[in-house]
């Protein structure tokens, strides 16, 4: 470990849990690197990803958003081509997205469809399904109210997805955001989370949640405190 990273360690007591607030502050406070840095959730469930009505997943619009710039292309035509390119896709098209994607081309963070057009974007899945770039109904990607989509994405929508060892991952901000600002992200994400609780779960849902920068060391948080807040 280098020096800075040992340096943050030692303010870290990794036998303690604090509350969501205190970790989002000390997570800021023991940043060390040049560049700003995000601020990630990392959250055990009491889920087995194995079986699929246990399946965790969802998106939410972080308040403050993510304080970073995200490219959005749309599959789109006629109208509804208009509508995408007044939200602010950054591309849009149909036919010759597709064979623009099938060529290689990956230079974007989310994909949103119309309905009508998604016979055309499934054949895409083999290549933007394992990249968490499939537009998915579910996640509000696939929708005729496709400018709202674009809309929400670029003032911070962010997506996850519970992975094969129960855990969540979510980037709520970045180091040079105001706390309070992370700390209302944060939330947001949480109560998110809480919502997608599946039925079949049984016992104790949040088991475990840590708060870290991107470079930084793990703040363990108190799962029962944060569950608190949703009663």
């Amino acid at each position: 470990m280098g020096k800075k990273y040992s340096a943050s360690l030692e303010k870290v007591d990794r036998n303690k849990m604090v509350s969501l607030e205190e970790a989002i502050t000390l997570a800021r406070e023991i940043a060390w690197t040049k560049f700003d840095e995000s601020v990630d959730l990392a959250v055990r469930l009491g889920v087995d990803p194995r079986h699929s009505d246990q399946m965790v997943r969802g998106a939410v619009v972080l308040p403050h958003g993510t304080g970073k710039s995200v490219k959005v292309i749309a599959f789109a035509k006629g109208e509804k081509e208009r509508e995408a390119r007044e939200a602010g896709a950054d591309y849009i098209g149909a036919e010759d997205l597709a064979d623009k994607i099938t060529n290689g081309w990956l230079e974007f963070d989310f994909a949103v469809a119309t309905p009508d057009i998604m016979g055309l974007v499934g054949k895409l899945g083999k290549i933007l399904g394992p990249r968490g770039l499939m537009p998915n109904p579910k996640m509000g990607t696939v929708t005729f109210d496709i400018g709202k989509a674009i809309r929400d994405i670029k003032l911070g929508k962010v997506e996850y997805r519970v992975d094969k060892t129960a855990i969540v991952h979510v980037p709520v901000g970045k180091v040079s955001f105001d706390k309070r600002k992370l700390f209302e992200n944060a939330v947001a994400v949480m109560e998110s989370i809480v919502k997608s609780k599946p039925a079949s779960s049984k016992g104790r849902y949040l088991k475990t949640i840590t708060v870290s920068s991107t470079m930084g060391p793990g703040i363990k948080v108190d799962p029962v405190a944060v569950g608190n807040l949703f009663e």
